[in-house]
């Protein structure tokens, strides 16, 4: 059955359909029929007891340079939809926030995909930290004194911002480095929160495999391998995708995780695994499947839409 899907997400014109999964996941919509309803974040509003989104009709063609059309400028109230796709990237900041905050008002009745409260909650690096078993050693703080003593622990560090995303300010710290009272001062100086510091794990060098979910289910994986003399294996900043097996070990980890990903709504998720140490949650906007199907696996996209419609139908039945 045709679903009336509105999409929340970036803006079209500026993203990279070569492995943009939001751009996968509306084309799969596309070729099932499915009514698309495009709008940007700032678009969103609440007037009295309706959320309202102010965009247009989408239509996508996988062609690089000329990969949509919009038509039908109008205001939705989201209510009226059965879907409404979460995908605007991080930074996940107050205005992130405020949008879950928003959408909340309409879940389940229209199925917010993945589930906001629980997208608000479970931010890629507070989430992890409920299985500190399955993770490198992991420190959260604004202190010196205690990055200095995590350090001398554990030697070589990498240190990060608690809300980044896509690699941006993650930095390698070896013991010998002089720079890290700098570099403290400098996260002290430009973030509010605590920043994240965890043991520098050397099988990065084999890759970040990212690992993709689905309900709880394991869906696909691809590695990302980081470009010589970077530290960062994002695809973005120079990491190459590469195919990869999924081992014993990172089965177990998805075990351990499922239960809790199905529990809180979190239908489409991203986990990151460096040699067999749990070091992110995907939950706002995982990527990577265009990825795994370009290497021959899963069309994870399809799999994405087949949960939907079963819970939509359900919600229905």
């Amino acid at each position: 059955m045709p679903l009336r899907i509105a999409c929340q997400m970036d803006p079209i014109e500026r993203i990279d359909i070569r492995g943009d999964s939001t751009f996968a996941i509306l084309l799969e919509a596309e070729r099932r029929g499915h009514q698309i309803f495009y709008y940007t974040p700032p678009n969103l509003a609440l007037e009295g007891d309706r959320l309202l989104a102010r965009g247009h009709s989408l239509n996508v063609v996988d062609k690089l340079g000329d990969h949509y059309r919009l038509s039908d400028a109008r205001r939705e109230n989201l209510a009226n939809w059965d879907v409404v796709l979460l995908r605007q990237d991080p930074p996940f900041d107050m205005a992130y926030i405020t949008t879950t905050h928003l959408l909340e008002r309409i879940h389940p009745k229209t199925l917010v995909v993945n589930d906001p409260a629980h997208v608000r909650n479970a931010p890629e690096k507070i989430f992890v930290l409920d299985f500190l078993d399955l993770m490198p050693a992991t420190l959260v703080t604004r202190s010196l004194d205690d990055v200095l003593a995590f350090r001398r622990a554990h030697k070589d560090i990498i240190v990060k911002p608690l809300y980044g995303n896509g690699g941006a300010s993650v930095f390698r710290i070896r013991p010998e480095d002089s720079n890290l009272a700098s570099l403290v001062e400098l996260f002290q100086t430009v973030f509010r929160e605590p920043f994240m510091v965890q043991e520098y794990r050397a099988e990065v060098r084999n890759g970040d495999k990212r690992i993709i979910l689905i309900d709880g289910e394991i869906a696909g994986a691809v590695n990302r391998v980081p470009a010589e003399g970077e530290t960062r294996s994002n695809l973005h900043v120079g990491g190459t995708a590469a195919k990869t097996e999924i081992t014993d070990r990172e089965r177990e980890i998805c075990a351990r995780l499922a239960p809790e990903l199905k529990r809180r709504g979190l239908i489409f998720t991203g986990i990151d695994v460096i040699g067999g140490f749990l070091t992110e949650i995907n939950v706002t906007s995982p990527t990577g499947i265009r990825q795994v199907k370009a290497f021959g696996g899963t069309d994870i996209a399809a799999r994405i839409w087949d949960v939907i419609e079963t819970k939509v139908a359900a919600k229905t039945a």
